[in-house]
């Protein structure tokens, strides 16, 4: 560090990386996958297991390596991992990668080729310009199949996998366990590197902390001489008694002078007291960052060996698996057959059963269903009992309401509407519908008018 380094510079060289993986939601769907998998009963299906349960049980095992692929595949996606380089991919598969990087590389071949060519009016008389404008299209072209060759030959490896064995299956997730090793591996390395980095940051950190405390001492080495100044300076200017004089506006200058510079040095020593409390603030967020990575790069490490050995482990362990469903399908179709007229017999048997249970089943219905109309009119002269109530009860209310609003008394009109005979007729050509109220008199005096 020069001895004219200013700690309050701002350095315009830094560069900042941006990271955007969405890790919660890949994180969090595969556990929800995984968690699905959990069964309170896996015990009494290997106490009770059958040929039958086993076949359903070794499909089930297919399907759910099926997702598991599926959901792999796609968290490589969320997570920025490159399909080609963490999926085990068929010739036919990795034929349509490689085909459109040769295209690519050739395209940029042939383009530089064109750029490189002797800007010359001869050249450019025998179509160098054009040249290079069709050469730039079909690297364009190019890139545009590069980038789309990844999701293509993705596409065709998650056709393949939906009718494959499970032998298939177990081989690609070992693929995957073993670039998972090498992923794991580069990601220690990489949190190796940033805590070299954050070490030489805290041993910068603690230089510049250091030298703001040096800096602020020095300027409040220059505060006191200048408090120092300024009180002689302000004594002298009251001494002067002519306010009007020369020397007067002189020794006023002096104090005004001596006051800004006051005020400049006090700015400085915040300023340096404020970095040298920040510095010091990411000396401890630094070394808090660097216990966490280590933590970290500890951890993968244990994952990384766990999951290097386990891997090697258990492609003995699938091979036993394979064997072991080949010969339990061999042993279910010797089952197969040796039940199949017995079974036969069985489903011909239930069969008949149930025809005769559900037709008695279906006569006891029949003889339950009798009283079903007296019930269902029972109910509806009951419902029409209660309606009948609960509207005599608002009749009532509504009288008394009338009653003690306006003074009329709706009792007698209420019973004698009761009282009248519905199918009398009214002698006029409007029976049946209730009279007209008479229109109200309008005058000058009408409230609604």
């Amino acid at each position: 560090m020069s001895d004219d380094f200013d700690l309050l510079e701002t350095n315009s060289n830094e560069k900042t990386g941006k990271v955007d993986v969405n890790w919660g939601k890949a994180v969090d769907t595969m556990k929800s996958k995984l968690a699905q998998e959990d069964d309170p009963q896996s015990r009494q299906k290997i106490l009770n297991a059958t040929l039958d349960d086993v076949v359903h049980m070794a499909e089930k095992d297919r399907t759910t390596l099926l997702d598991a692929i599926k959901d792999l595949t796609d968290y490589q996606d969320e997570v920025g991992i490159i399909f080609e380089k963490f999926s085990s991919l068929n010739a036919d598969e990795q034929r349509v990668i490689d085909d459109a990087q040769k295209a690519l590389d050739r395209a940029r071949i042939e383009l530089e080729d064109a750029r490189n060519k002797p800007d010359t009016w001869w050249n450019n008389l025998w179509g160098r310009k054009s040249k290079i404008k069709q050469e730039e299209q079909e690297f364009k072209e190019a890139e545009k199949v590069r980038a789309g060759a990844d999701n293509k030959a993705k596409a065709m490896f998650q056709e393949r996998i939906e009718s494959a064995d499970v032998q298939t299956l177990l081989a690609e997730l070992s693929y995957k366990s073993q670039a998972a090793v090498s992923r794991l591996k580069n990601r220690e390395v990489e949190i190796k590197e940033v805590e070299d980095k954050l070490q030489i940051a805290i041993v910068e950190a603690t230089k510049n902390h250091t030298r703001a405390l040096e800096k602020k001492k020095e300027v409040e080495a220059k505060l006191d001489d200048n408090y120092a100044l300024l009180k002689q300076a302000r004594q002298e200017l009251d001494e002067i008694v002519d306010k009007q004089s020369a020397d007067y506006a002189q020794s006023v200058g002096k104090v005004t002078t001596l006051e800004q510079k006051i005020e400049e040095l006090e700015g400085l020593k915040n300023a340096y007291t404020t970095l040298a409390a920040s510095k010091d603030s990411f000396v401890h967020k630094h070394n808090l960052t660097i216990k966490v990575l280590t933590s970290l790069r500890s951890n993968l490490q244990t994952h990384r060996a766990k999951l290097k050995s386990d891997t090697e482990e258990r492609l003995k362990y699938y091979d036993g698996y394979v064997v072991a469903l080949k010969a339990r399908t061999d042993q279910e179709f010797a089952a197969i057959l040796e039940h199949l007229g017995v079974k036969t017999d069985e489903h011909i048997g239930e069969t008949l059963a149930s025809m005769h249970t559900a037709s008695a089943k279906a006569r006891q219905e029949m003889m339950d269903n009798i009283p079903v109309h007296e019930k269902v009119m029972q109910g509806v002269y009951s419902s029409y009992a209660e309606a009948l109530q609960e509207i005599r009860t608002k009749d009532a209310d509504i009288q008394k309401n009338f009653a003690e609003r306006y003074g009329i008394d709706m009792k007698e009109i209420f019973e004698d509407y009761y009282k009248a005979d519905a199918t009398k007729p009214s002698g006029n050509d409007d029976a049946g519908k209730p009279a007209a109220a008479p229109k109200p008199e309008t005058n000058s005096d009408d409230l609604l008018s």
